[in-house]
This record gives C-alpha cells, structure tokens and sequence, in this order.
C-alpha cells in the first residue's frame, strides 16, 4: 500500500514578510519617495509644517475658541439664516436666477460706465417707456407685494 508523503510546512512569520517588503520598499517605489520628500522640504519652506506643529500643540486651545465663537448668537443665527438660503436657492429654477445673474454684472458695467451724476427727471421719465424696465419693475414688483403679505401675515400671527 501507498505512503503518504510526509508535508512539514514553516512556521510563517508576519513579522519577517513585513520586514522583507520594507527593505524593497525604497527601491520599488523610489520615484514616489523622492517626490514625497520634495513635497515636504516644500511644506517645511513655506512654514506649513510649523503651523501645523503649533496648531497640534495648541489643539485644545484652538478648539475651545472654535466652540466659543460657534456658540454664539451670531453663528446660530448665520448658520439659520445659511439654511435659508440654500432653501431658497433650492426652490428657484435655474433659467430665472440665471437670468438675474447674467444681469447684474451688465448692469454694474452700465451704471459704472454712465456719467457720475444723477440722471434728469426727463431721463428717468423716457426709462417708463422702456419695456425692458417696466418687466423688470413688474418683477420686484411683485416681489415687494409677496415680501409685504408675508410681513402682514407675520403680524397678524403675533
């Protein structure tokens, strides 16, 4: 009858496998060590390693000013006022805001460009006329009604 071969394995050592890779390591990946240190000679250049060694050591410090100014009214109310915002923005289509905001730098360049005086009355009376004005006035119009609902209700609810 057949023997079986008799298998003795090593006993295999993480440790040695480990150490075997970190001694290839600089030569397997030399292109990226070199570049690792030029990104930090660079760091330590421009001071950016003893910032980060100050704000480590200053940690607690740093943090309880943190917590402090984000505390305050201020931040709650900003952080509120922030939620809105984006609430608002969230709720406008896109084609309409984009009109307004490709206006505003057109207006800015035409008001910067006019002379620095004020306009006449009969300037001001011929931009009735405009169409382009009397749309735009229609828009913060409404605007300005919706605002003065909102306040009206705000006060009735009081």
């Amino acid at each position: 009858m057949a023997q079986p071969i008799p298998l003795h394995l090593a006993p295999r050592d993480p440790r040695d496998e480990l150490s075997s890779h970190l001694q290839r390591a600089p030569l397997d990946h030399a292109e990226a060590v070199l570049a690792a240190y030029q990104i930090l000679q660079g760091l330590h250049d421009h001071g950016v390693l003893e910032v980060m060694r100050g704000a480590l050591g200053g940690s607690e410090k740093i943090l309880e000013q943190v917590v402090a100014v984000a505390s305050g009214p201020e931040s709650i109310r900003a952080t509120r006022n922030l939620l809105l915002l984006v609430t608002t923005l969230g709720e406008i289509d896109p084609a309409l805001l984009s009109d307004l905001t490709r206006a505003i730098p057109k207006a800015l360049v035409q008001a910067n460009a006019e002379e620095s005086k004020p306009p006449g009355l009969f300037k001001l009376m011929s931009t009735f006329w405009n169409p382009d004005f009397r749309r735009g006035l229609a828009a913060f119009n409404d605007l300005l009604v919706t605002f003065g609902r909102n306040l009206t209700e705000k006060n009735l609810r009081h």
